[in-house]
């Protein structure tokens, strides 16, 4: 009405301020009414696109857990056993203790070792023994000490070592078995194992031997003699070494226990010391008297170098009509070992043990 008035006037600026007027207040009413319409349209898309979404999850939910309970388990690797049939071997630390007892050892115990062989090897008296000694000479006194070096400390780093893995996977795989029947079978495979590292105690009976001086002087040559004889050769006196390797192993990792736990309790590192010491001394002086002659027997077989291989039983035999088929001379040199065996497993138990500790 406001707006024919003024056309009728011919006001031109009051005709343009109400033509604005107009087209903004037709433009507002437009915008209400879709500002109306569409928050509903969007609300109602968008509760479909949720219902469509929901719909599509829950079904591959259902699918996902089907196809889940359809597949083998899989094991993260934080939880996956890598090897089911091996206990839990390769605790190297039984191993090195074992190698650096068996060092001290021998760095220690050879001189008297040298003596002992002498009295095992010609049934000689002690005094006659540190005779040969003497004129041997200091430059030969230690003579051979590299392949018991060598044999020892590989042969107590397996002793430990193996008896401790055999004895842990032992016991895994055959749980129903007493404790003493599963660490004897461990202490008997790890004897038998340690007999893998014949040639090395046949070369070092061949350097202690003064009858061979001449014909080699070091490790290498010793073992290049008996290469030509063939592997056989190497292994010469293997059946005496794996009888006492295996009879000494099994009393020895079965007394150990016992005997220290009858030793005083002891309270300081150099109490324990002590009492490592007096366990493996009383065991090791034991089982060295019990296989003194197995010890004669093999000294015996190895120091030949060649011709027909002889039965345990007959260098025996052999023996005990040479020395007058009397106990007391078989024994012959038993009393030295008694006491190397006592200073020898007292130094290696003890320092094995402390090791132990430390490592």
């Amino acid at each position: 009405m406001a707006i024919h008035i003024l056309c009728e006037l011919q006001l031109p600026s009051a005709l343009f301020l109400a033509k604005d007027l107009y087209t903004k207040i037709e433009w507002s009413n437009f915008s209400l009414q879709n500002f109306v319409k569409k928050p509903k349209d969007q609300f109602c898309k968008s509760e479909k696109l949720k219902e469509v979404s929901w719909r599509r999850q829950a079904i591959s939910t259902m699918m996902d857990s089907e196809a889940h309970d359809k597949r083998p388990p899989v094991l993260t690797s934080s939880n996956q056993d890598l090897s089911p049939h091996i206990a839990d071997v390769g605790d190297i630390k039984h191993y090195f203790c074992g190698c650096c007892a068996a060092f001290n050892n021998v760095a220690i115990t050879y001189p008297v070792q040298k003596i002992l062989f002498r009295q095992q090897l010609y049934g000689i008296k002690t005094r006659d023994a540190i005779l040969q000694l003497r004129t041997d000479g200091f430059r030969n006194l230690y003579r051979g000490i590299l392949p018991p070096l060598m044999q020892k400390t590989t042969t107590l780093a397996l002793m430990f070592g193996l008896y401790e893995d055999l004895s842990r996977l032992l016991r895994k795989h055959v749980s129903s078995a007493p404790e003493f029947a599963t660490n004897s079978v461990a202490a008997l495979l790890a004897g038998t194992t340690e007999a893998i590292l014949t040639p090395l105690e046949r070369v070092q009976t061949l350097l202690q031997d003064h009858k061979h001086h001449d014909k080699f002087t070091n490790t290498y040559q010793a073992f290049r003699a008996l290469r030509c004889h063939g592997i056989a050769e190497y292994y010469r006196g293997l059946v005496p070494i794996l009888f006492r390797n295996g009879f000494s192993n099994v009393l020895f990792f079965g007394l150990r226990g016992p005997i220290k736990e009858h030793l005083p309790t002891a309270t300081t590192h150099s109490a324990h010391l002590v009492n490592d010491f007096i366990c493996g001394g009383v065991l090791g002086a034991m089982l060295g008297f019990l296989s003194f002659p197995i010890n004669v027997v093999k000294a015996r077989i190895q120091s030949q170098i060649g011709g027909p291989f002889q039965s345990f039983p007959m260098v025996f035999k052999t023996i005990w009509l040479e020395r007058d088929r009397k106990l007391i001379n078989l024994f012959r040199g038993a009393h030295l070992n008694y006491h190397r065996s006592l200073i020898s497993w007292g130094i290696i138990n003890a320092t094995y043990e402390f090791l132990l500790k430390i490592v």
